[in-house]
């Protein structure tokens, strides 16, 4: 296969949908010789900032020297971004080859009628795990995709287990309460493995607190801030995720000394967070307390300075309550759809403002920056990494990958 014909492959997956449960999953990983085994893990559950989190503890443990691996979900313009080595993501070719060989496992497994067929995310964490095995990885950071008890990634026994700040999300999946959800974050804590959380409203620490006793797992609840001139991400709620980042990689055990911590911090790259290119600030902010997060870091940034809102959602999102919040900041604001088929029609976000005009794409809105603006995109890590490849700030091999989330 050509790495087009991968992606394209990988997106005919991924047209099957969602599936929660680890029976597919541990048996596929049987068939590859259990590569989990193999290696060792900082496992990253939340609803908001388990990316920023997990890109500080990659750039850190690289700095330090460790050869690190980092697994994250979605990527915003390469299906490469996804897996990285001491911030270098896996090569086109790589992937193609780990394909080819995960193809045939993937079809006995689907298979056999006490299985299904492995879903796209299932086949991507395999891949993976077989790749980090294969590069003999020492530590690999590691990302939940959707919630944590059933989620794909749950495979692993980690150094240590973190969750980051929890809200209401994917409610069809996870339950309809914010109780619910945690405790499905919840179900990557193993037993006596420490657990490292972000501060949490107190029904949610209530729950990280019962789930860690009854395991024998000591917790650590982080206090920040880090002083802001060692912040590498933009924004104020960074210095939580940052303070997570630091307790769960003491909570390893790994040495690591203060200059290895400065400059790992420096060095960490996770783009579409609260980014500024030029006179564009591009967030992925897709839930509410994302975009509480995204207003305040405006106010503070921009005080006075019109801003037009280039907003782009998927319609499974509570967009409603998002618009609500974002509307008084902007001075124009311009809908647009996303490249998904789960999209919102602009024409249906549009009425949420007092005067918002839809467009076509993220392209010809940015077009329409006047010279006094600052742009904001931001609803979706899709529209982001649409906004990203138009920027020319990021590469895409093929445009079947923007839409490969």
């Amino acid at each position: 296969m050509t790495y087009r014909e991968t992606i394209d492959y990988l997106f005919g997956i991924r047209l099957f949908g969602l599936k929660l449960g680890l029976e597919t999953m541990r048996e596929l990983l049987r068939r590859m010789d259990e590569p989990q085994r193999a290696l060792k893990f900082i496992h990253i559950a939340g609803t908001n900032g388990k990316g920023s989190v997990a890109a500080m503890c990659h750039a850190v443990l690289s700095t330090a020297g460790y050869r690190t691996g980092l697994y994250t979900s979605p990527h915003l313009v390469s299906f490469c971004e996804r897996f990285q080595i001491n911030q270098q993501p896996i090569a086109p070719a790589d992937v193609v080859r780990l394909v080819e060989r995960l193809r045939p496992l993937t079809d006995q497994v689907g298979a056999l009628p006490e299985f299904r067929q492995p879903t796209f995310f299932e086949v991507v964490t395999a891949l993976a795990l077989g790749y980090f095995r294969e590069q003999r990885v020492e530590i690999a950071v590691w990302e939940t995709g959707l919630g944590g008890r059933l989620d794909a990634t749950n495979v692993v026994t980690p150094l240590v287990s973190v969750i980051t700040a929890l809200g209401i999300e994917h409610t069809q999946y996870l339950g309809p309460t914010l109780a619910d959800i945690t405790r499905e974050k919840c179900g990557i804590i193993k037993p006596g493995v420490p657990v490292v959380s972000a501060p949490q409203a107190d029904e949610v620490l209530a729950i990280i607190r019962q789930t860690c006793a009854e395991r024998g797992c000591p917790l650590t609840i982080v206090a920040p801030p880090w002083p802001d001139d060692e912040l590498p991400l933009l924004g104020a709620h960074q210095k939580v995720n940052c303070a997570v980042a630091l307790a769960a990689l003491r909570a390893t055990g790994w040495p690591i000394t203060d200059d290895q911590l400065r400059q790992g911090l420096q060095r960490t790259q996770w783009p579409g967070r609260f980014q500024v290119v030029g006179r564009v600030v591009l967030d992925g902010a897709h839930n509410p307390p994302a975009a509480e997060l995204l207003a305040a870091n405006l106010r503070d940034r921009y005080p006075g300075t019109p801003l037009l809102l280039i907003l782009g959602v998927l319609k499974d999102k509570d967009y409603a309550q998002m618009c609500r919040i974002l509307a008084p900041l902007a001075a124009r604001v311009i809908c647009v759809p996303v490249k998904s088929e789960r999209t919102c029609a602009p024409q249906d976000v549009a009425p949420y403002f007092p005067s918002a005009t839809v467009g076509p794409d993220v392209a010809t809105a940015l077009a329409q920056r006047r010279p006094d603006e600052v742009a904001v995109v931001t609803g979706s890590l899709f529209l982001v990494g649409e906004a990203l490849r138009e920027l020319g700030v990021l590469p895409a091999e093929t445009e079947r990958e923007l839409v490969l989330q």
